[in-house]
């Protein structure tokens, strides 16, 4: 762009894709989706059972009354379509028998009437369908999502670290409870129609043999015009499915709040929308050639259809000249047939749309039984409340997924009481490290001890109960001020809130609270009504005040006041000091920090370089011997003494 269109403010148009729309590779969730779109009918049906078992035992233990009253339901109501088939044909032979005159008109009323009783007691039973349904389904759903929600609560922290599981994760808990909740619906759907399918075959085979594999020649040409429109609309959804999440992408740049500063100063607003035109034009294009696709299916599938319907009744019309079905039951015979061919119709779909929600039914299963797998000891041994002394035994800790180990053969005794600092270059394990000595994470190799308790076999709770941890980006929790403090610990006596004040006032959150428009009932989310955000700097105060308020025997704070001012920084490091000394003394604390001026006080530094602890002792001690600790320290020192 000239230096002229800049001042002036023009935007040129783009001509290099800021996301893309080119579909070149399919995201590897997606990638198992392929053997829906390519599995013929036979195919999909043989793969069914072990899918539709998962539901039907998830609404068996759910309600075992609503699921044996819905099959119930929908038995009586294929018994009664049956039924009023067969009663069509009396009215049919009362009145045409013998041609219709008023007396065959007053005989066939009772016949009549029967009919119409059907026809009333099957709309109350697709009532009570519907009904049963509708109590069933919600309870249902209820119960997989509080299944795969507490499966997913109570996995270990290391799971996240594993991509697969990740995957697995969205796949199952995002999709999987839906899919759920369609295969019922598809369920329901199957279920009506065999029933009125085989009401209708046995219907026509009473009236005659040669009628039920008549009936299904006209309907099958429907029921594969069904499945290939329901095959095509999946091969479309995975072929834009790139697309589609880059046009969300599009449109969070375009739209969200994290963006608009960025999106106004750099005036992206034009070639954002121009990005998204695109994307959704293409999107467009590939949606009018499904519909063109989609009517040449159904057209063929219909005219297939139209030559069966001629076909079937031709054989009808050869019943009747040949004097093998009466003329009164040739009516009964062409419902049946209508009968068939819509029942079949949705068979067919129901079966191709349960095959399309089984992939992610089996993703909620696996999900459930690798949370399991990664669920955290409960059976252990208890570990100590306030352990004396933290013991690593030549531990080492490689990340899923990847082949270098981020902390090699490291040993150390950390002793109730001390603050640890441990510092490094990024990528050295200092935050791994504190995540292993509060058990939060488990060793590869070696053993990590709490006295002489091997966190390995202990029970989880037991340690975790033990420990507070001050993150980096704390969590941004959707609460009053007030509980993002004392969610630290819920459930903590506070009666005349001494414990509450020596928090906020340790932290700094202080002052974060009494700016805030309702102090501490102040909601600290803009997702709700006079809801309120914090900088970076504010979240870190809140996040650190909720670990002192935690009151743990072992304290890990990892970078707490990266986001902070000097003169907050240093506020904080003397509260931290403070917190580590009151209760008796009892608290063990380990600072993770790049800022070495505020550690110089630590009991011991622990330094750290590619995953081994090369170097530890105090401030002093470390810059005598002019290592690693002493040329990081010079490096931040020579920035202030202007060197």
């Amino acid at each position: 762009m000239s230096v002229g269109a800049r001042r002036q403010g023009r935007v040129p148009e783009t001509t290099v894709p800021l996301i893309g729309v080119e579909n070149l590779k399919m995201p590897e969730w997606a990638a198992v989706d392929e053997t829906v779109a390519e599995a013929g009918m036979v195919k999909a049906i043989r793969t069914l059972p072990s899918a539709v078992a998962i539901v039907l035992r998830l609404a068996w233990r759910t309600s075992r009354r609503l699921t044996l009253l819905a099959g119930v339901v929908h038995l009586l109501s294929g018994c009664v379509t049956a039924f009023g088939l067969l009663a069509t044909a009396n009215v049919f032979i009362a009145l045409l028998e013998s041609g219709p005159t008023p007396e065959r008109v007053l005989q066939s009323l009772p016949a009549l009437l029967v009919v119409v009783g059907t026809y009333a007691l099957r709309a109350l039973l697709d009532t009570a369908v519907a009904a049963v349904e509708g109590a069933l389904r919600p309870r249902v759903v209820t119960s997989a999502g509080d299944e795969v929600t507490a499966a997913m609560v109570r996995v270990r922290l290391l799971a996240f670290e594993d991509a697969d599981f990740r995957e697995l994760a969205r796949q199952g808990a995002r999709y999987g409870v839906r899919s759920i909740e369609m295969s019922l619906r598809w369920l329901a759907d199957l279920t009506s129609a065999l029933i009125s399918l085989v009401a209708a075959l046995v219907a026509a085979g009473l009236l005659n043999p040669w009628l039920a594999p008549v009936l299904l020649l006209a309907a099958v040409a429907d029921g594969w015009a069904a499945a290939k429109v329901a095959r095509l609309n999946y091969r479309h959804y995975l072929d834009t499915v790139a697309r589609n999440i880059r046009k969300g992408i599009v449109e969070e740049v375009a739209t969200w709040r994290q963006f608009a500063l960025e999106r106004h100063a750099l005036t992206l607003q034009e070639p954002l929308l121009q990005e998204y035109r695109r994307i959704t034009e293409s999107l467009m294009r590939e949606e009018v050639r499904l519909a063109h696709r989609s009517n040449m299916v159904r057209l063929t599938g219909r005219a297939a259809a139209g030559v069966g319907t001629a076909i079937a009744y031709l054989v009808l019309g050869i019943l009747l000249y040949s004097g093998q079905m009466e003329l009164a039951l040739a009516g009964t015979a062409a419902l049946a047939m209508r009968t068939a061919s819509n029942s079949l119709s949705i068979t067919m779909h129901a079966v191709n749309s349960l095959y399309e929600e089984s992939f992610y039914i089996a993703f909620f299963h696996r999900l459930l039984v690798e949370s399991a797998k990664r669920g955290p000891v409960k059976d252990g041994v208890t570990a100590p409340e306030d352990p004396a002394e933290i013991r690593l035994e030549n531990v080492g800790f490689t990340y899923p997924g990847q082949e270098n180990p981020a902390l090699r053969e490291v040993s150390l005794t950390i002793r109730r009481g001390e603050v640890v600092a441990l510092v490094g270059e990024n990528g050295s394990g200092k935050t791994t490290l504190g995540k292993l000595l509060t058990g939060l994470y488990p060793p590869s190799e070696g053993k990590v001890y709490w006295d002489d308790v091997d966190l390995a076999g202990a029970d989880h709770e037991s340690v975790h109960a033990n420990i507070a941890v001050i993150a980096q980006d704390p969590a941004e929790w959707p609460m009053t001020a007030e509980h993002n403090v004392t969610v630290g610990r819920l459930g903590r006596e506070d009666p005349e809130r001494v414990a509450w004040l020596d928090a906020i006032t340790s932290s700094g959150a202080d002052e974060v609270i009494e700016s805030l428009p309702a102090k501490e009932k102040t909601v600290l989310s803009k997702k709700f009504d006079d809801g309120q955000d914090l900088s970076g700097g504010q979240w870190q105060r809140m996040g650190i005040a909720r670990g002192i308020y935690r009151d743990a025997a072992v304290l890990v704070a990892d970078e707490p006041t990266a986001a902070l001012d000097a003169k907050a920084e240093a506020r904080v490091f003397a509260g931290l000091r403070h917190a580590s000394v009151s209760g008796a003394g009892r608290r063990t604390t380990i600072l993770v920090t790049h800022r070495l001026a505020n550690i110089r006080s630590a009991d011991r530094i622990l330094v750290l370089e590619k995953g081994r602890l090369i170097e530890q002792g105090t401030h002093a001690e470390l810059i005598e011997e002019g290592g690693l600790y002493h040329e990081l320290y010079e490096i931040q020192a020579r920035a202030y003494r202007g060197e």
